[in-house]
C-alpha cells in the first residue's frame, strides 16, 4: 500500500476490518513491526480523536511518532507551483514534503476545506500535493472531501453491534451553527457501500452531497420518513455542495431527539465527535444505552493500528 487516501486504496473494506478487529483484541500483536520506523504527522487544523488514536496505534506498533502543528509551529506553505513567493509563505511544499520523507518512513496530513472554492477543495491540492512530492508513503486523517480513518472505525462499529445480517443505516444531516466540510459524510458513504446494509441518506433540499458519493443510494429529505425502521442512525451536519459552503438555520427541527429515534428499530446512534449536544442531537439520546459514540472514538485506534499494519506489512 503506497497511500491511503479512500477505499481505492485497499484490497478489501471487510478484510481491513478484520484486521482492525485482531488489533482491538490484541493491541501489542504485531508491536516489533515498527522497531525502529518513524511515523509523521502533520496537522493542518485542530484534532483531539484523530492525533491521539493515531499516535496510540503507532506506539502499540513500536513506532517513533513526531507530530507538528504546521499553521502554529512551522513556516508557512506554499503549495501551487511555479508560485513567486513574495508574500506570506517562506517554504514551498517541494522542500518541505522531501525533507519529511528523510525524516520519516511514512506521513500522516491532516487538513480541512476552505468551503470557498469547490473545485479546489475537490481537487486535494494538499493531501496531493504531499503525495506528489513525498519519497515515503502517505495517508489521510482527514481532508478536503474524505476521512477514511473515521470511516474505517465506523464501518467497524456497525460490524460489531449490528444485529442483522443486512442493517438500515441512515447518515442523517443535523443542525450546526458553523457551516462544516462534507468530508465525514462523504467518505462514510463511501465505506459503507463496501459493505451489506441498505444505505440511506436524509437531509433537507439544498444539502445534497456529490453524486460521486450519492450514486445508486436513496437520498430522502422527510427525516422522519428515512428513520422509520433504521438499525444505526449517523447524525453529521454538512454544508451545502451545490451553493457551495453555504449553511442555514432553517432547519432546527432536524436535531435527533428521542421523538424521532422512536421511529426506528431501537436503533443504534452514531456520531464522529465533536459533538454541539442539544444541537445536532440532544442529551437524552446522546447519553442512552443505543449511543455508540464513545465505542466509535475507540475503534479509532484500532483503526488507524490497521492501516499503519498495512503499511508496515507492504513494506
Amino acid at each position: 500500500m503506497k497511500q491511503f487516501i479512500s477505499t481505492q486504496d485497499i484490497d478489501s473494506v471487510p478484510k481491513l476490518v478484520q484486521i482492525a478487529k485482531y488489533f482491538k483484541a490484541s493491541p501489542h500483536g504485531k508491536e516489533h513491526l515498527g522497531k525502529n520506523k518513524t511515523l509523521g504527522l502533520l496537522f493542518f487544523n485542530s484534532s483531539l480523536r484523530t492525533r491521539l488514536s493515531t499516535q496510540k496505534a503507532a506506539q502499540n506498533l513500536g513506532m517513533n511518532v513526531l507530530v507538528m502543528n504546521v499553521d502554529e509551529e512551522g513556516w508557512k506553505i506554499e503549495f501551487d507551483e511555479g508560485a513567486v513567493m513574495n508574500q506570506g509563505e517562506q517554504e514551498h511544499l517541494q522542500e518541505a514534503a522531501a525533507v519529511l520523507s528523510q525524516y520519516c518512513d511514512f506521513i500522516g496530513v491532516r487538513s480541512f476545506a476552505s468551503l470557498t472554492d469547490r473545485e479546489a477543495d475537490y481537487e486535494e491540492k494538499i493531501l496531493r500535493g504531499f503525495i506528489r512530492y513525498a519519497k515515503k508513503p502517505v495517508f489521510s486523517m482527514e481532508s478536503a472531501t474524505r476521512h477514511p480513518l473515521q470511516s474505517l472505525a465506523d464501518v467497524l462499529t456497525v460490524e460489531e453491534n449490528k444485529t442483522v445480517e443486512k442493517p438500515k443505516v441512515v447518515l442523517s444531516w443535523a443542525p450546526h451553527p458553523l457551516p462544516l466540510p462534507q468530508a465525514v459524510a462523504n467518505s462514510f458513504l463511501e465505506w459503507m457501500k463496501q459493505t451489506d446494509c441498505e444505505l440511506v441518506v436524509t437531509n433537507p433540499e439544498g444539502f445534497d452531497l456529490s453524486e460521486e458519493f450519492t450514486e445508486g443510494l436513496e437520498i430522502v429529505h422527510d427525516q422522519c420518513e428515512a428513520l422509520k425502521n433504521a438499525d444505526f442512525v449517523y447524525a453529521k451536519n454538512w454544508s451545502s455542495f451545490e451553493n457551495y459552503g453555504a449553511t442555514t438555520d432553517a432547519f432546527s427541527d432536524w436535531t435527533i431527539d428521542s421523538r424521532k429515534m422512536a421511529l426506528t428499530n431501537r436503533a443504534r446512534f452514531m456520531h464522529c465527535l465533536p459533538v454541539r449536544r442539544n444541537v445536532v442531537v440532544t442529551d437524552e439520546v446522546l447519553n442512552s444505552e443505543h449511543s455508540l459514540v464513545i465505542e466509535q472514538a475507540n475503534n479509532r485506534t484500532f483503526a488507524a493500528q490497521a492501516v499503519l499494519y498495512k503499511f508496515l506489512q507492504d513494506g
